[in-house]
């Protein structure tokens, strides 16, 4: 292509050089030298032309990539600050993690993370909070320091309860994360970089050997105590589906983290949570599905105005009272006809919204109560308060049961001299009685003998009588016959 254009501007000046020569005859040198010059010229600025040329059709592909590269991080910008509605899988965009975060940090109130402990002196715990690298400095130099500076505030306010967790490193996350409950504190002292603790209550052994033997070295101290919820053990990058409502657990995070801390029936509801429920599964925890089949309101406002602290958040019929939480406009949450929405299963299996053929089930669902910790807690360490006193009690049933058991056998050794002398008299009487016994069989034979002896006489006598008898009428007879021949 080089040489076609160079054969090109060859031809192009020969032809011009043979025009001049042609038009010499009428032209004077004047005309001529312009004509030559501006040619020359001509010639001359063509090749830096060219590279003008070049040089703006390589910025014009440039400039194509960088606006292919713009639309692209503009598209991807978009997508991770809004996310993309179509596609789950790739996740809420910041708006909504920063929505939830904020959420999130309202529920969870004021945290102080990295507090470093110090010796521990008697009852009280002492948190100091290192000094950040990045901290800024008390002033700049070359410069005047400001005359009225900000009083600095204390760490935390004093006389506000806390909640003290021990931290540890995570490989995971590069960070310290609390992964131990150490109790509840009230803050009795507090300085801009450092803080006094003084639990509200008598703390567990476990609590005392991690707090006394600085096991736990690094503090994280919250304002009001987590809460539970079923987000933080799905596995990353899960999307709900039909047997699972939440999406996949993440089984490897749940037997880490309490695997050998809680009972198998507990594991496995946290490894259950989002499935399928079950006919046995408690009616608390079972949740249905639904379709609208037509469109539907439901009133979610009271008419009522106050407080949450003058009588709770909602009134006798589920709506809300509190001004923070109600919807507003006409305090109505509408639903079109194929919406779906999950919604608590009675006990009986009826509901109303079925039974007036608004909605139809779809798929019944088991999830998780969720834990109310403040509650939780305060019954623990009423329930261990109580097992303590029943321990003392049966302690005290113990000793007694000892001392009973110690007199028990002191009257078995007592006893058992008693129970050798009974069995030498046993023996005496087993001997006794068969010499008796004996003795008996004798006297009985010779009673038998002397019964049949008698037996025998009394025959004999029988015998004489009835002979002496004879005899005597023999005799009479003689004698009444005597008389009579007289």
């Amino acid at each position: 292509m080089k040489f076609v254009i160079l054969g090109l501007l060859l031809i192009l000046l020969i032809g011009f050089f043979v025009m001049v020569w042609k038009a010499a005859i009428n032209w004077r040198w004047y005309q001529i030298v312009p004509v030559c010059i501006t040619m020359l010229l001509g010639v001359l600025f063509l090749f830096p032309t060219a590279g003008v040329l070049k040089s703006r059709s390589e910025w014009h592909k440039v400039r194509e990539k960088l606006s292919k590269q713009a639309a692209q991080v503009h598209s991807e910008n978009r997508l991770i600050k809004y996310g993309d509605p179509t596609d789950p899988s790739a996740g809420e965009g910041v708006v909504a993690l920063s929505q939830r975060l904020s959420k999130l940090s309202i529920e969870a109130g004021r945290r102080w993370r990295n507090l470093q402990m110090q010796p521990v002196n008697g009852n009280e715990v002492r948190l100091i909070q290192p000094a950040s690298p990045n901290q800024a400095v008390d002033g700049i130099p070359g410069q005047e320091p400001e005359a009225a500076a900000v009083p600095a505030q204390p760490l935390i306010p004093v006389d506000l309860v806390v909640y003290g967790f021990g931290e540890s490193a995570n490989q995971k996350l590069q960070t310290l994360i609390p992964t131990f409950y150490l109790g509840e504190f009230r803050v009795t002292a507090s300085t801009p970089n450092q803080v006094t603790l003084v639990p509200t209550g008598p703390l567990e052994p476990a609590q005392l050997q991690a707090i006394n033997s600085g096991q736990a070295k690094s503090w994280s101290v919250y304002e009001l105590l987590p809460l539970d919820s079923h987000e933080p053990f799905i596995a990353e990058g899960s999307v709900p589906d039909d047997n699972n409502y939440l999406g996949r657990v993440d089984d490897e995070l749940v037997k880490s983290l309490m695997g050998k801390t809680v009972s198998p029936e507990t594991l496995q509801d946290y490894l259950r949570d989002g499935a399928r429920s079950t006919q046995d599964d408690p009616p608390l925890s079972r949740w249905v599905k639904v379709e609208f089949l037509k469109n539907y309101e439901i009133e979610v406002d009271s008419k009522e105005e106050r407080g949450a602290l003058e009588g709770g958040f909602f009134d006798g019929t589920g709506r809300a009272v509190d001004g923070r939480l109600k919807r507003g406009d006409e305090g109505k949450v509408k639903f079109k006809k194929g919406d779906q929405l999950l919604i608590k299963e009675p006990e009986d299996g009826v509901h109303p919204l079925i039974d007036e053929n608004v909605v139809k089930p779809i798929v019944s669902y088991y999830l998780r109560p969720l834990n109310d910790y403040r509650f939780i807690l305060r019954h623990i360490r009423l329930r261990l308060a109580e097992l303590e006193n029943r321990k003392a009690e049966l302690n005290t049933a113990r000793t007694v049961l000892a001392e009973a058991i110690e007199k028990s056998n002191a009257m078995l050794v007592a006893n058992q001299a008693i129970k050798v002398k009974l069995e030498q008299d046993f023996q005496q009487f087993r001997t006794e009685k068969e010499a008796i016994s004996d003795h008996t069989d004798k006297l009985r034979k010779q009673v038998e003998e002397t019964r049949i002896e008698m037996a025998r006489l009394h025959r004999s006598n029988l015998e004489l009588e009835q002979r002496l008898e004879q005899i005597h009428r023999k005799i009479e007879q003689r004698i009444n016959a005597l008389t009579l021949a007289q």
